[in-house]
């Protein structure tokens, strides 16, 4: 319990006294992300912040984790310190697509070996349960990819992303910790520390972002965590058992999974490369309702708790039905946001479309392994 109080406090403070550090250091050597018309902001911001939630998630964590519960932790630092690095030159340099999604892939690589994060059991989605090593590898490698970008897609207006990832650190943390998963509580509640202390600035009008440094570490984490929560959850010697454990999982992360499985099936089904950018985002469609920023955060976190409640009420009706639940429902409500949004903007964007133009052009192109953030 002190570990974890004081992980989570301790991150706090060092993200929450670096990040005025770095918008000062950031202001001088004039790493900015510059307005643009696909961008949402209008003015210079510095796009570091990711580098101040890693330096508090990460100090805290080495220092709260119990040296008998660091077994996996050297593992999960080396796949942490990729994604860092990679992040934080793409925010001063920018690294290609190709790049990121190998460095992605090496992450994920390392947390599946030497971390013992794996898929090994369906337990009864869609009828499967054990399933063969070959296909345990690649579907966890799919999982954690998928998971790690969903955050950086989902980063498009202030305090978002920081504001599912506080909600899924902090789920995943008290759950661990329930069950004696002191290691995972630790570096759950180390980021839900950070990710307060982030925010701070980050809510609108921010006055810094956290960049590809700060999202792709949030995706990476909140997929070791889901990964694991499924494994304890199911195991009916863990304390705490839970039903549907990976239908609950899912809807842990449903609105930036949700919303980058059909923003990328969306691409292909138009026959378009699914790491081009475009604006079909659930946050683009809320701002052409005119919603604001901090409308939009609410109502995404929101919705994202009632997903989870949903998920928890439904359990006991199987993990297949649970999951078929969440994405229905989740369909129609994306839906009736799309339908109800001004007819103009979208007529704009279907004759953009049939010309095989963007409908706004940016200075800096994003991919699925790291979309352009558009904030205002």
């Amino acid at each position: 319990m002190n570990n974890i109080f004081l992980s989570g406090g301790l991150a706090f403070l060092i993200t929450f006294f670096s990040i005025p550090v770095i918008i000062e250091v950031a202001k001088n050597k004039k790493l900015f992300d510059e307005p643009g018309e696909r961008k949402v902001h209008k003015n210079v911001i510095p796009t570091l912040g990711g580098l101040g939630i890693f330096a508090g998630f990460i100090i805290a964590t080495l220092i709260g984790v119990p040296p008998s519960q660091a077994s996996v932790l050297q593992y999960f630092l080396a796949a942490i310190m990729i994604i860092f690095f990679m992040g934080i030159k793409d925010d001063i340099l920018i690294l290609t697509a190709s790049k990121k999604f190998v460095g992605q892939l090496m992450a994920a690589g390392i947390l599946i070996r030497f971390g013992g994060i794996e898929i090994t059991n369906m337990y009864g989605f869609l009828g499967v349960y054990a399933i063969p090593p070959t296909a345990s590898f690649l579907l966890t490698l799919f999982t954690i990819v998928v998971i790690t970008n969903s955050f950086n897609l989902i980063d498009g207006v202030d305090g978002l992303a920081g504001s599912l990832g506080l909600l899924t650190s902090v789920i995943f943390g008290i759950y661990f910790f329930m069950t004696g998963q002191i290691l995972y509580s630790v570096m759950a509640l180390s980021l839900a520390g950070s990710l307060v202390a982030f925010l701070i600035y980050n809510f609108y009008p921010a006055r810094i972002f956290m960049g590809d440094t700060g999202s792709l570490l949030i995706g990476l984490l909140n997929s070791i965590f889901v990964i694991k929560f499924i494994s304890v959850a199911s195991d009916p010697a863990s304390g705490l058992p839970l039903a549907s454990a990976p239908a609950l999982g899912f809807a842990i992360l449903l609105v930036p999974l949700f919303d980058t499985l059909r923003v990328v099936g969306h691409r292909i089904l138009n026959r378009r490369s699914p790491f081009s950018p475009d604006r079909n985002h659930i946050h683009h469609f809320l701002l052409d309702l005119g919603l604001n920023h901090k409308t939009i955060t609410l109502t995404c976190v929101l919705t994202n708790i009632c997903f989870i409640g949903l998920a928890y009420l439904l359990r006991s009706a199987g993990a297949t039905m649970v999951m078929l639940s969440l994405v229905s429902t989740a369909t129609i409500l994306v839906s009736i946001v799309y339908y109800n949004r001004p007819k103009k903007k979208f007529k704009l964007q279907l004759n953009a479309r049939m010309n095989e133009e963007p409908v706004i052009k940016s200075h800096k192109i994003f991919t699925l392994a790291g979309e352009a953030v558009e904030q205002d």
